[in-house]
């Protein structure tokens, strides 16, 4: 008898929660087309393990603009150029802002960082202040010395590797990671083969796994108490590991101990400007300071280091381009000398090249979410207030409809003669966004786009590339691990065998 109670309540609950789901006002105007949700939980059992790729296969069976139902939200998606550009350009205001999230509130310090927060005058002050400080032509000069000095670190590691055989991405994350942090604390973080850094790239990554994650408590708010896939307790805990480091940065700064750039540092500047913010929206607080830091470390790492581990795998996988690459690099910046970010602009083929491993590995698949304000119409389609907006990055980059062959690693399509040779990848061309576009496009954008283009540049120019256990180039695993980043399913590990002259990575 004191049992069959507590067997009801799940039902009970469960019976409630699709009454009160289907009591919701029906939309009376067209909404766009998509599969029929389940009961109570909607479309979420859709997304699978690898949404970005659901939602793909789905837009090529509803069409480019779809609507879900995740629990109790309205989702739009966008899976074409055409569609995401009515979204980022021509309503870009209406979607200028994030909708409610657990990852926001339980890791980026409850909206007070700069992804996350609403769109107004804080976000227009903390975007100003990375725009100016951290950003701006001259602070990305001032600080070109930090990023060749990282690179050069990274090449001498590689060739002192020996015959044994290195974990690449482990190598490119201490040192986009290093190279940011000089920037940012006036200090290296890590040393060349620190235990650490595998610990950090694993806190970074696994913040962007949970912040990919469609937890179920954002979208059916009766539920996130229960926290079922356990999603807020991970979260919290990494909240706290990353609360941790970064207090110990702020402290250092404060009583003088941090910093040793002959640049004055972004927390240095941070701090300064905590009393007396320029811009918009009040003053600065340590927790502002905090999650802007936050903010950067993981979008500011892991997406560089990532997309560069792709662009070496699909040139391994593919010798005639890399040979290519060779040849303009020889012919451009010679044998004698490392090149340098002074050389990128003549280097054509290599930009191409990064062009297309953007294309192919967008490092966010799935563009973060924002909100619609009010209502609005979209190719005919009613878009309700409140719906949250996706734009499939992945499955743009990808369109048969845009791109010839478009699984083909085909750098020669940016260059002249080729389908896109002027297209970009900065939001203004919205075939190929991997920084979003927008009021909200990534404002690191010219940090990345510098940072991947030096790494790649270096890594053709430096080594010749052979994989791990025999494996062969067209044996290589491909396949993607789904988090907020689109990592690689397997670590990339390889041999990297010098082709300069010794003396040229002593001299970095």
């Amino acid at each position: 008898m004191t049992i069959l109670p507590l067997l009801l309540y799940p039902s009970l609950t469960a019976l409630l929660l699709y009454v009160l789901l289907n009591l919701r006002p029906r939309h009376p105007n067209r909404l766009p087309p998509g599969p029929s949700p389940w009961p109570i939980v909607g479309n979420l059992p859709h997304l699978g393990t690898t949404p970005h790729h659901s939602l793909a296969a789905l837009a090529a069976k509803y069409g480019p603009l779809m609507h879900l139902r995740l629990g109790f939200v309205d989702v739009v998606v966008a899976a074409s150029a055409s569609v995401a550009s009515q979204f980022l350009k021509t309503h870009d205001a209406n979607f200028a802002s994030r909708p409610p999230n657990s990852g926001a509130e339980h890791m980026a310090y409850n909206y007070q960082d700069l992804v996350f927060a609403p769109y107004g005058p804080r976000w227009r002050m903390l975007r100003k202040i990375c725009s100016v400080h951290l950003f701006s032509g001259k602070a990305l000069d001032d600080f070109r010395h930090v990023r060749q000095e990282e690179v050069a670190v990274l090449t001498r590691a590689l060739a002192g590797a020996g015959k044994s055989p290195v974990k690449l991405g482990q190598l490119l994350s201490v040192c986009t990671t290093n190279a940011l942090a000089r920037v940012m604390l006036g200090r290296r973080v890590f040393g060349e083969r620190d235990a650490k850094a595998d610990e950090f790239k694993d806190m970074v990554v696994e913040m962007m796994v949970l912040a990919g994650e469609f937890n179920i408590g954002d979208f059916i708010p009766a539920l996130d108490w229960l926290d079922l896939q356990g999603i807020t307790k991970k979260m919290k805990k990494l909240h706290a590991q990353f609360d941790s480091f970064l207090n110990t940065i702020l402290e250092e700064h404060k009583t003088g101990k941090g910093g040793s750039s002959s640049h004055r540092d972004l927390s240095s500047t941070l701090i300064a400007l905590k009393d007396d913010a320029d811009g918009e929206g009040g003053k600065l607080s340590d927790i502002e300071i905090k999650a802007l830091l936050l903010n950067l470390f993981i979008a500011g790492t892991d997406t560089s280091s990532s997309t560069v581990e792709w662009a070496i795998a699909e040139l391994i996988r593919c010798p005639q381009i890399l040979r290519q690459a060779h040849e303009e690099m020889d012919n451009v910046v010679g044998r004698e000398r490392l090149v340098t970010e002074s050389d990128l602009g003549k280097l054509t083929f290599l930009q191409a090249i990064v062009k297309e491993t953007f294309r192919l590995h967008p490092s966010t698949p799935l563009s973060l979410p924002r909100i619609a304000s009010e209502s609005c119409e979209i190719d005919g389609y009613f878009i309700p207030k409140g719906s949250t907006l996706l734009v499939n990055v992945w499955a743009i980059a990808r369109d048969p409809k845009m791109w010839t062959d478009p699984l083909e690693f085909r750098p020669t399509r940016f260059l002249p003669g080729g389908e896109k040779p002027n297209v970009d990848v900065k939001g203004n061309d919205f075939e190929v966004i991997p920084f979003g576009a927008g009021r909200r496009i990534c404002v690191g954008i010219s940090l990345g786009l510098r940072m991947v283009q030096l790494l790649v540049a270096t890594l053709v120019q430096t080594f010749d590339w052979e994989l791990a256990n025999g494996v062969l180039p067209e044996k290589l695993n491909m396949n993607e691990a789904f988090g907020l980043t689109l990592q690689r399913a397997e670590p990339l590990i390889v041999y990297p065998k010098p082709r300069l002259a010794p003396h040229v990575y002593e001299s970095g």
